[in-house]
């Protein structure tokens, strides 16, 4: 009788425990990263009976989570580098929004400001057409200011994100290492609960930076960045920090404290969110600013240049339309010396967006781009008289380089915040060319001036009225110098300006090239402008302006698609990974519910196990009292 009460007494127990772990299991069907948990049973021991042994029930021998530690992995793998691109793919999507939203994007304005040069050129004299032109301008370079500060706050975002990174990152890393404590280093006794939010802990804790986590002898699980860095070891995490870069302390970066010191952790090798970001700002927003500058700069450089050559309704040469600011160069933290650099533009067709590391080594100065560490050439030795050349940009050596001392040059990074247009008086717009020609009235020849342009707007002498004569068909003569020799079509140059005769002239033909005077209605420098954006200004002349706005929208574009086809691939292998997982540690309601009537009526038989012993004991208490 006994031993019947004590057999179904343990089975009540056990059965108790089962249906509430199967209860427990059902209750966390929706706790992200909860595993299955199953009882396993044993038979108590027998006990000797002299004839044999009588068994004694059931026992519980463990209660232990279903979880495959390969499943885990995978997944973990896939989740850092879904967050990753989660991060690159939602920020590079902002920036193409802006390049290609009409409402911020560059394209319409600056078709409507080369519309109203087009304008200017019909009626060149008309205040009103010049005043839409200052208008149309001032709106352009507004955009330019607008885009280049919407891309500052971008870069604002990114540093803000690292800083919160950080935190999370360390607050993970130090529960992780909690964990790993309360475990003790013998997982297999592990409570499944807490082997759950560990392996929870570490999936968050990937997210933000990528990486792999290793279990160590003893159970404990090690997490290390996508780089190689630990984060945490056994019971120790790590900190991560941020510090400001060494070139531009305007952008942060991931450092890792280690023994009073930060090391920084290599920007290319993170994952995760915190990964995502730095890539960001590094492939998709530093290549737009740079190259939304350099278009600011081809702009500015090509215009001015043609806007020089003609003059305004005051009769006075043109100046600068647009101001530009300069190339920005930055020394390394580090450096020892006291030497600047002061950088300007040069040639145009030879700029290049990319940002250039400087070094002066014993002596010789070194230059590579800051991306790749691929040598760039450069000439020149850094005077006045022989700057410094490098991809378009000229730099002055100012003070004394120490060695080893390093430079960070940003050609056209920012550029464009600083567009801004030189003039305000609408009659300050040189539209008409700075000098004309015209034909002797007694002349006896066919020849015609066409094509009268000026070639050096700076020649002191490019306003000085010149009579060009003709001593015969095949000689002509300016101002009474020495006869030149004449083939038919050639250019005749002289004191910056250049015109060809159309027709043949005839012996004592002249031909007079003089200023152009005030309150002039001439529109040949006005059609000049407007043909500025088809200016071959880049790629050693092989790129007009309008190619590098459509190359910069573009080259945003594509880099938005290709981090949001790289998500969507992600994003199936991560699903597939966590079906996986799910398949074999998730809970399933129909199996949970199977298990639980099993239980039930498990439980309902122990319950009348001991009923029957019950009934046993009063029958021979009754038989007893009689």
């Amino acid at each position: 009788m006994t031993s019947v009460l004590s057999t179904g007494t343990s089975a009540l127990l056990a059965f108790q425990r089962a249906l509430a772990t199967t209860s427990h299991n059902v209750a966390n069907i929706t706790t992200p990263g909860y595993s299955r948990q199953r009882v396993d049973f044993a038979t108590a021991d027998p006990q000797q009976m002299g004839f044999g042994t009588v068994g004694n029930g059931t026992r519980i021998v463990d209660i232990r989570r279903v979880a495959d530690q390969l499943a885990i992995s995978r997944l973990l793998d896939g989740s850092g580098e879904l967050a990753r691109l989660k991060q690159l793919s939602s920020m590079a999507d902002r920036v193409d929004a802006m390049f290609s939203t009409a409402s911020t994007n560059v394209a319409g304005v600056w078709s409507g400001f080369f519309d109203s040069v087009s304008g200017l050129s019909s009626n060149a004299s008309a205040a009103a057409d010049r005043q839409n032109v200052l208008d149309n301008a001032n709106t352009l370079a507004s955009r330019f200011k607008q885009l280049n500060s919407s891309l500052d706050a971008l870069n604002s975002e990114v540093n803000n994100g690292l800083v919160g990174a950080a935190a999370e990152i360390n607050r993970l890393a130090s529960e992780v290492a909690q964990i790993n404590a309360a475990i003790g280093g013998n997982a297999a006794n592990a409570a499944p609960d807490l082997l759950d939010r560990r392996d929870q802990l570490i999936a968050n804790l990937v997210g933000f930076t990528g990486g792999t986590a290793v279990i160590q002898d003893g159970g404990f699980m090690n997490v290390y960045t996508a780089g190689g860095q630990a984060l945490v070891v056994g019971t120790t995490a790590s900190r991560i920090t941020t510090v400001p870069d060494a070139y531009q302390p305007e952008r942060l970066q991931l450092a890792l404290e280690t023994q009073g010191t930060k090391v920084v952790l290599d920007s290319r090798a993170l994952g995760g969110q915190a990964g995502g970001l730095i890539e960001f700002r590094d492939t998709v927003l530093t290549p737009a600013q740079a190259e939304l500058g350099k278009l600011a700069i081809g702009l500015a450089a090509s215009f001015n240049e043609v806007h020089r050559s003609g003059v305004d309704l005051y009769g006075q040469m043109g100046g600068d339309f647009f101001n530009i600011g300069a190339p920005r160069v930055t020394g390394n933290s580090r450096n020892t010396g006291d030497a600047t650099l002061q950088a300007s533009f040069g040639d145009l067709s030879a700029l290049d967006a990319q940002n250039i590391v400087l070094r002066h080594d014993n002596g010789t100065w070194t230059a590579t781009r800051a991306d790749t560490g691929a040598s760039v050439p450069m000439t020149g030795s850094g005077t006045a008289d022989d700057p410094l050349v490098i991809n378009g940009v000229e730099l002055v050596v100012g003070g004394t380089p120490g060695n080893n001392d390093r430079f960070l040059l940003q050609p056209t990074a920012g550029v464009a915040g600083s567009l801004s247009v030189a003039i305000t008086d609408p009659s300050r717009l040189a539209a008409a060319a700075a000098v004309k020609g015209a034909a002797g009235l007694a002349n006896s020849g066919t020849g015609k001036l066409s094509d009268v342009s000026v070639s050096d707007p700076g020649d002191p002498a490019l306003r000085t009225p010149a009579t060009i004569v003709f001593v015969s068909a095949t000689e002509y003569s300016i101002d009474g110098g020495a006869p030149q020799p004449y083939t038919a079509g050639q250019v005749i140059s002289a004191n910056g300006w250049s015109f060809v005769l159309d027709g043949a002239p005839g012996p004592g033909d002249t031909f007079e090239i003089t200023p152009t005077g005030a309150g002039s209605s001439d529109n040949s420098n006005a059609l000049a402008l407007a043909r500025v954006e088809e200016a071959k200004a880049f790629n050693a002349g092989t790129m007009t302006l309008n190619g590098a706005l459509g190359g910069l929208t573009t080259q945003v574009g594509s880099a938005a698609r290709s981090a949001e086809y790289s998500l969507q691939a992600q994003q199936v292998i991560t699903d597939q990974a966590q079906a996986a997982r799910d398949s074999i540690s998730g809970v399933n309601l129909d199996e949970e519910a199977a298990d639980m009537l099993r239980l039930q009526q498990a439980y309902q038989a122990a319950s009348q196990l001991i009923s029957t012993a019950d009934t046993l004991f009063q029958t021979i208490l009754g038989a007893v009292s009689r």
